[in-house]
């Protein structure tokens, strides 16, 4: 008998029917698809709606150096079939809807992590959980038995609503105004396989937030968010939600912007239904790049987005789920396993003191407190996943929950139980100190296994959380409270924009040779839902961003004014200053002079992705780029600036000029005589480099070229805060992919080839 068959059979009765189906029509795709029966981009798009994602895969070995474990499949990969996206091995991303994890998923976690990928389960930035080095004929039983405990794959990927976030604090925090939790509950339930939503351009991502202050729910991030609130309606308090749409992250950031405000909790569900509809009929389609819900609220306008979301509405024919699941989810309550209490007097060890005073939230419950269990990058061992199902089934009644900065939060400790849970965490290796903050660093996967990655962003959080944590009790209590995140390339799945210094991957040439770079990305503001988004300064090596943040936080120590956040710092000190003070780490030496500066973190080899030719010759060809690349860069600065001033039309027309340095500077890495007026160098570059492919080959990307030729043909004579903030940060972006392109294009091979 099968495996396939075994485990089948073993758990027919504990999995829900539909969800069984489903599993079993995913695994004979998988087998039509080896057998070439299945359309490649159809089977592309059919894994990544279960959440099966191809990955980063190098010879055997993590990108930190470390051999893969565990692994069932040999170091040289498995089935190569039709579907040429699926490079094996691959990942699988789990949902957590709300975050919320049970002990016995913790241990079916436990036992797939072990025996399908590599020993670790990784909570992502979206209170997800992800297996890697999965082979891909495993995922079928992997599903099956998450499906056993109640968990489903569906739409953890793909064009589709994605995993449902809330604030992992709802229903015991003391700021919030009511519980989001039966919300998010009920739109996880409402959309998932939604016919409303199944023709999306791109992905949906829905977040919830209890209260407008905190940062737990993120809504400003997002598609679509709901901030909960009391508002007055009929002379009556009563529980409402603003609604936010059009949100996002990504290589350039956009706002969301307020749909409705005050707007019924009865009407959540249609209101969403509504939304999708819309987006579902006229968003982008054919261009992956704009297809995001953000693009289609920027080019409408909020006004006439709201104006047809509330006409989409009205014809909606009615639904009882609307009311009903609703209902349902809050008749749940959720309870403690242990009476409430408080912690007895006593001379205590002074790491458990500084635990109690970063790890913990008391609960708006008297006599409970909700931890934060610190879990350096996200990773959980095996050993450490069964430990934390112990602890759950010990201390508190399966109420703990996944956080967006990758920890977990176990919620109902009575703080008469803090000292034992405390010393119940160390033998599992996670009581660590310093859960929110500055040392506690976000990071997204990387050049570890993200096919997208450019630098090691894993690496360097690991570096920068070792260091930190050495000298954190030292810092002055405003700097131990900076948000510090970091993202391995432009995407921002680390959510570096809303950091307040954040670092995202680039890469920089010097001869031959390529250098990772990340870019430091001061000014954004986790508060407030993650109002606002933070803008690149400098270009530094990866092996020096440890001293670029020292730099930036003894400057906003000694210079900081009493109760100064560090983005009003920033914003009265000017981003002039903060470029100066980093210039001379932004210096590439000779490679014999630092060779060590030419490898990433946690990876001893040279980060040479291709030699470029060597000698004076080359450095001749390359020269006149490097003069069009200075201005290029001189000309997005200034932009930032006009930005900052609120002049708006000059920041507009200097990141259009970068862009159009960029462009130059491609065209002159092939032909150095080359000088032009704007409107010959953007029809050149789109001409010989652009509708030819040769720079979406060396970038992997046709967004940042689409990013010029916008620019291009409507100057925005009259922006408005948004569009300008978008168009310096695509300046940026655009002059990154042009980077890209220098450091990976062979100018000595005639274009074409």
């Amino acid at each position: 008998m099968s495996e396939s068959q075994i485990w089948k059979d073993r758990l027919k009765n504990k999995m829900p029917k539909d969800w069984a189906e489903e599993v079993d029509e995913f695994e004979a795709k998988i087998e039509l698809n080896k057998q070439g029966k299945v359309e490649p981009r159809i089977f592309a798009e059919t894994r990544l709606r279960r959440g099966a994602y191809g990955q980063r895969y190098d010879n055997g070995h993590r990108n930190d150096g470390k051999q893969i474990r565990h692994l069932k499949f040999p170091n040289d990969g498995t089935w190569k079939g039709p579907d040429t996206h699926w490079d094996a091995p691959g990942m699988q991303r789990i949902k957590f809807p709300w975050g919320g994890i049970t002990a016995d998923q913790l241990d079916v976690m436990a036992e797939l992590a072990e025996e399908y990928s590599d020993g670790i389960g990784h909570i992502t930035t979206r209170q997800d959980f992800q297996l890697h080095f999965i082979h891909v004929e495993d995922t079928p039983n992997i599903m099956r038995r998450l499906a056993a405990v109640g968990i489903t794959t569906r739409e953890a990927c793909g064009n589709s609503v994605r995993n449902v976030t809330a604030c992992p604090y709802a229903g015991v925090c003391n700021t919030a105004s009511f519980d989001v939790t039966p919300y998010s509950k009920a739109i996880f339930k409402f959309m998932l396989g939604h016919p409303d939503a199944q023709d999306f351009g791109r992905k949906f991502k829905i977040a919830f937030s209890g209260c407008v202050d905190e940062a737990c729910g993120l809504v400003n991030m997002h598609d679509m968010g709901f901030i909960a609130k009391t508002a007055v309606i009929n002379g009556k308090p009563t529980p409402a939600f603003d609604v936010y749409v059009g949100g996002g992250l990504g290589p350039v950031p956009y706002n969301a912007k307020l749909l409705f405000e005050n707007h019924p909790v009865d009407e959540m569900l249609p209101i969403t239904q509504a939304v999708a509809r819309v987006y579902g009929r006229l968003g982008e389609k054919k261009i992956r790049g704009m297809a995001r819900i953000k693009f289609l609220v920027a080019k409408l306008g909020i006004d006439e987005f709201r104006k047809l979301v509330v006409e989409e509405r009205k014809i909606l024919p009615h639904d009882p789920r609307w009311t009903s699941l609703i209902q349902d989810y809050l008749k749940e309550n959720e309870t403690a396993a242990k009476a409430a209490g408080e912690l007895k007097e006593g001379s205590y060890p002074k790491e458990f003191l500084r635990w109690k005073k970063t790890n913990l939230r008391p609960q708006v419950q008297p006599g409970y407190s909700a931890v934060n269990v610190k879990v350096p990058l996200g990773d959980l061992t095996a050993v450490q996943l069964r430990g934390l199902a112990d602890l759950s089934r010990t201390f508190v009644k399966d109420t703990v929950r996944t956080t967006v900065e990758q920890n977990l939060v176990f919620r109902w400790i009575p703080n008469s139980e803090l000292y034992n849970f405390y010393q119940a965490l160390g033998k599992i290796g996670l009581n660590e100190a310093n859960a929110d903050t500055i040392s506690d660093i976000t990071s997204c996967p990387g050049t570890d296994t993200c096919k997208l990655g450019i630098s090691a962003s894993r690496g360097l959080a690991r570096e920068l959380s070792r260091e930190l944590d050495k000298q954190i009790e030292s810092l002055p209590e405003e700097v131990q409270n900076l948000k510090v995140k970091v993202s391995g390339c432009p995407n921002s799945c680390g959510q570096h924009p809303m950091a307040d210094i954040g670092f995202y991957g680039v890469s920089r040439k010097s001869g031959s040779y390529a250098i990772p770079h990340f870019q430091v990305v001061i000014g954004g503001e986790w508060k407030h839902n993650g109002a606002t988004y933070g803008m690149a300064v400098a270009a530094v090596p990866s092996k020096r961003i440890p001293e670029a943040l020292k730099r930036l936080t003894d400057k906003y120590t000694k210079e900081h004014q009493k109760g100064e956040t560090f983005q009003a710092f920033i914003n009265r000190v000017g981003k002039v200053s903060i470029k100066e003070m980093l210039q001379d780490l932004t210096v590439i030496p000779d490679h014999a002079a630092e060779p060590g500066l030419f490898s990433d973190w946690g990876d001893p080899r040279e980060y040479t992705i291709k030699d470029i030719g060597k000698g004076e010759c080359a450095g001749e060809v390359v020269a006149p780029a490097e003069f069009s690349l200075t201005a290029a860069e001189s000309k997005v600065f200034e932009a930032q600036l006009k930005l900052d001033a609120k002049d708006l039309k000059a920041a507009v027309d200097l990141a259009y000029d970068s862009m159009v340095f960029s462009a130059e500077a491609v065209i002159r890495t092939h032909n150095r005589e080359y000088v032009g007026v704007p409107d010959m160098t953007v029809a050149e570059f789109k001409k010989t480099f652009f509708d030819s492919g040769v720079f979406v080959k060396h970038v992997n990307n046709t967004q940042f070229a689409a990013f010029l030729f916008k620019a291009h043909d409507n100057k925005l004579a009259n922006p408005n805060p948004d569009e300008a903030h978008r168009r310096v940060e695509e300046a940026q972006l655009y002059l990154e992919a042009v980077h890209s392109y220098i450091t990976n294009a062979d100018p000595t091979v005639p274009l074409g080839k």
